[in-house]
Order: C-alpha cells, then sequence, then structure tokens
C-alpha cells in the first residue's frame, strides 16, 4: 500500500493524503455479509451523550468479520481484497471448498487466489488460524483469542502484529504491539502474519469536513471557553489552566491519570507494562 498526494488546487488539498488503494481488488462488498449499521451518535440507550464528539458522517453497512474461524481442516480461496469503512484494516473475502463464504482480516502479503484454512493441522503461511500450541515461538501473529473460543480480541487494527515469545504450561507469552508482554492460554487461536495496511497511520487527514465524513464532530479546547463553560477557561488572553494538572469539563483529573484497578484480575498475566514496568 502507498500514500497518494494530490496537486494543491484547493488549500485543504495541500496537505492531504490517502491511501492509493493498490491492495484492493473488489469494491463491492458481498451482500450476504454485509447487515445495516444504526446509529447512535455517541448516545447510550437512554439516549444520553456517553462518547463526546459523535455524529453526522456518511452512512455505513457493516461488514460481519469472522473473527473466530473456526472452520477447521476446510481449505478456503481468496476472492478479494476490500476497504471496510468500520476499521483501518482491509478485510479478505474467502470461499471455503464448500461454498460456504466468510470475511477475515487481510493479513500483510494476502493476495487473490492463495489458499488459507484453519485448525490445528493448518500450515504455518500468512492468513492461516492455528491454536497457539502449533505455532512455533518467534512467530508474527495477529486476530489473538483471550478466551479459547470468543474470538480474536488483540492485534486486529492496520499494520498490527503480536510477536510469540514462549510457550509454557497453560499459556503462552506474547509481546504486543505496545511492547506489553502478556500471557494467554495456550489453546487460544491466532492468525499468522501481521495485519495489513500498515501505512494507515500516515495518511493526513487534511481538512475538516474529512472528519465530519467519519462521524467525528468538533474538538474546543477548554483553555477558550468560559470559566462556567470548563475549568480550564476564563482569564485575560492566553493564560495557564490554573491548576495543578488538566481536567475534564467536569473537574476530573486527565491526562496521566491511572484508572486501571490495582486488584485486576488479569495483572497476573502481564508479565511487563508497555512502559517497562512489572505489575506488583
Amino acid at each position: 500500500m502507498g500514500i497518494k498526494k494530490y496537486n494543491p488546487y484547493t488549500p485543504s488539498r495541500r496537505q492531504m493524503t490517502c491511501s492509493d488503494f493498490a491492495e484492493i481488488t473488489k469494491s463491492e462488498p458481498e451482500k450476504s455479509l454485509v447487515t445495516s449499521l444504526k446509529k447512535n451518535s455517541g448516545r447510550n440507550n437512554q439516549g444520553k451523550i456517553t462518547v463526546r464528539h459523535r455524529g453526522g458522517g456518511n452512512r455505513r453497512k457493516y461488514r460481519i468479520i469472522d473473527f473466530k474461524r473456526q472452520k477447521d481442516g476446510i481449505p478456503a480461496t481468496v476472492i478479494g481484497i476490500e476497504y471496510d469503512p468500520n476499521r483501518s484494516a482491509n478485510i479478505a473475502l474467502i470461499c471455503y471448498a464448500d461454498g460456504e463464504k466468510a470475511y477475515i482480516l487481510a493479513p500483510e502479503g494476502l493476495t487473490d487466489g492463495m489458499k488459507v484454512m484453519n485448525g490445528p493441522e493448518a500450515e504455518i503461511r500468512v492468513g492461516n488460524c492455528l491454536p497457539l500450541t502449533e505455532i512455533p515461538v518467534g512467530t508474527m501473529i495477529h486476530n489473538i483469542e483471550l478466551y479459547p473460543g470468543k474470538g480474536g480480541q488483540l492485534v486486529r487494527s492496520a499494520g498490527g502484529g503480536a510477536q510469540l515469545m514462549a510457550k509454557e504450561g497453560k499459556y503462552a507469552t506474547l509481546r504486543l504491539p505496545s511492547g506489553e508482554m502478556r500471557m494467554v492460554p495456550i489453546i487460544a487461536r491466532a492468525s499468522i502474519g501481521v495485519v495489513g495496511n500498515g501505512d494507515h497511520n500516515l495518511i493526513n487527514i487534511g481538512k475538516a469536513g474529512r472528519k465530519r465524513h467519519m462521524g467525528i464532530r468538533p474538538t474546543v479546547r477548554g483553555s477558550v471557553m468560559n470559566p462556567n463553560d470548563h475549568p480550564h477557561g476564563g482569564g485575560e488572553g492566553r493564560t495557564s489552566i490554573g491548576r495543578p494538572g488538566p481536567c475534564t469539563p467536569w473537574g476530573k483529573p486527565a491526562l496521566g491519570l491511572k484508572t486501571r484497578k490495582k486488584n485486576n484480575r488479569s495483572n497476573k498475566l502481564i508479565v511487563r507494562r508497555r512502559d517497562g514496568s512489572t505489575i506488583k
């Protein structure tokens, strides 16, 4: 995948970049694997805003992705690589030998016509899904299960890849993209390879309207508000926030406050945090 630049025929085009979609080989989604997506604009079941700065945006259809990969022993052929508006990674449409179709995350190097397979007997090849017991130490993997049978939950975004570092007893140790070292059940499944579309983080949005197309509304800094609207507001001209540290609009500490529970059950599975520290 490459990054496409534009001639600056408007000011917003000058810095704007996008993907060249060189990997995409199929433009229309598979109708049987698409469902409608209801907009909630960051609101919960009571209609209250729980996530700010959401709303509007282009209409999208949700592509049903097979994160479980439990159809074992049946080879599948890659029909096409598609763009998915609901995630940073591209997706691949595969067709099993018995005719069933499914979407999977498209790893780097997966192209049309390639064969993929699930299950313990599958080869160590890009796109295949196996239990961690069958994957050699040092292999790069993605779409990793935290709970066997639940489906992949870790390492699913564009360019992501975890490395299998060790296998001991009931657990395998992984190095996640953040640098965190974590243990997961050794019978959990993972897919081989690194998630494709790795240049996604190099894209420059370029203009405010493009963010609105994504369904993201503007964010206003607290320091430019009035004191009755935000704790950072008020003062003559540009002033400091006047507090020991930055706050949310409701006066709660922001930026750096640790919110993880001290006695979280998964602490025992984290070998090393992403900042290099260990959990005591």
